[in-house]
This record gives C-alpha cells, structure tokens and sequence, in this order.
C-alpha cells in the first residue's frame, strides 16, 4: 500500500481522512532538503521499521520490524558523520537526536526512507511518522499524527507499503 499526505496534512486511513502535522519550514522537494530546515520532503518513502517506548506504550500490531526504544538510541544528524542519517548509541560524539524523549513524541516511531540509501551528507535525516504534540503543531520536518492514528496505520502498514508526501 501507499499512504498518501497532502501539502495540506492530511491521510486517508482506510477510508477515514485524518490530521497529520508537517514540518514548521513547510514543503520542500526532496531533492531541495538540507539538515536543519525544518521542512518535510515531498517524495515516496519506504516504511522501514517501528520503535516504541516500552515503559510508556504497547508494542504496536503492526507487521513491520519493531523494537523498543532503549534509554541510549540516538539518531546522528551531523553531516560531516559516517553515521549521517542512521540511529547511534549514546553518548555519541558528534552531534544526534535523542530517541529516549520526555514529551511523548517519540513514545511511537515509524522510521522512513528518507536519504538512507545510501545517505547525502546534508540532505536530511530522521524523517520519521510519530505522535503529534500539542494540536498538530509543526514538526521538525517529519509527518506526525495522533498516537490512535498512528497506531490505525501501523495496523494495516506491512513490509513494501511506502509514504507518499504530495
């Protein structure tokens, strides 16, 4: 299957059209993104893997590959890193995100392919779909919904499904 989200966030889920938050730096073609933006990628994405915070929510039914969330996972966003675009154990040395979030945002992740293959230094990393803060307020650059949707997707999503952001 491909899920699509319009410029407009929003996602058909089977049927039902629901939010979806984007990035603060608004829509850009994949091949325009830069680290740091803040903008979402237009562009198809495979769905790669799921993570969850275990203390905090169930796994997620979901036939894509899962794993919990570990208080050290990072995900390295310095582009000048051979680890550009890919998850690191904390403490890193170069510059990353932390997986392990106090906000909620992270307690569901549905990695994506965006620049993983292999990743260009500079054109973006951790595009992720995960649970929304607040009333759908803008992302960093990545598609997130409300934890219920997110969960809705991942119930349906299998290995080959992709995201298309038009």
């Amino acid at each position: 299957m491909d899920w699509q989200v319009s410029r407009t966030g929003q996602i058909d889920l089977g049927g039902r059209t629901v939010r979806a938050a984007l990035g603060k730096g608004g829509i850009t073609d994949a091949s325009d993104k830069r680290e740091g933006d803040g903008a979402t990628p237009l562009g198809r994405y495979a769905l790669r893997r799921v993570m969850y915070r275990a203390d905090r929510v169930d796994a997620p039914d979901t036939a894509l590959p899962v794993r919990a969330i570990r208080p050290d996972d990072g995900w390295c966003d310095a582009p000048d890193d051979p680890a550009y675009n890919r998850p690191v154990r904390k403490p890193y040395p170069a510059s990353h995100e932390d997986l392990w979030r106090e906000d909620g945002l992270y307690d569901i992740i549905l990695v994506l392919g965006h620049n993983d293959d292999p990743p260009v230094p500079g054109a973006g990393s951790a595009i992720f779909l995960h649970c929304k803060r607040g009333d759908y307020e803008p992302t960093l650059g990545c598609v997130a919904l409300d934890p219920d949707d997110v969960r809705a997707l991942l119930a349906q999503a299998k290995p080959g499904d992709t995201l298309t952001i038009s």
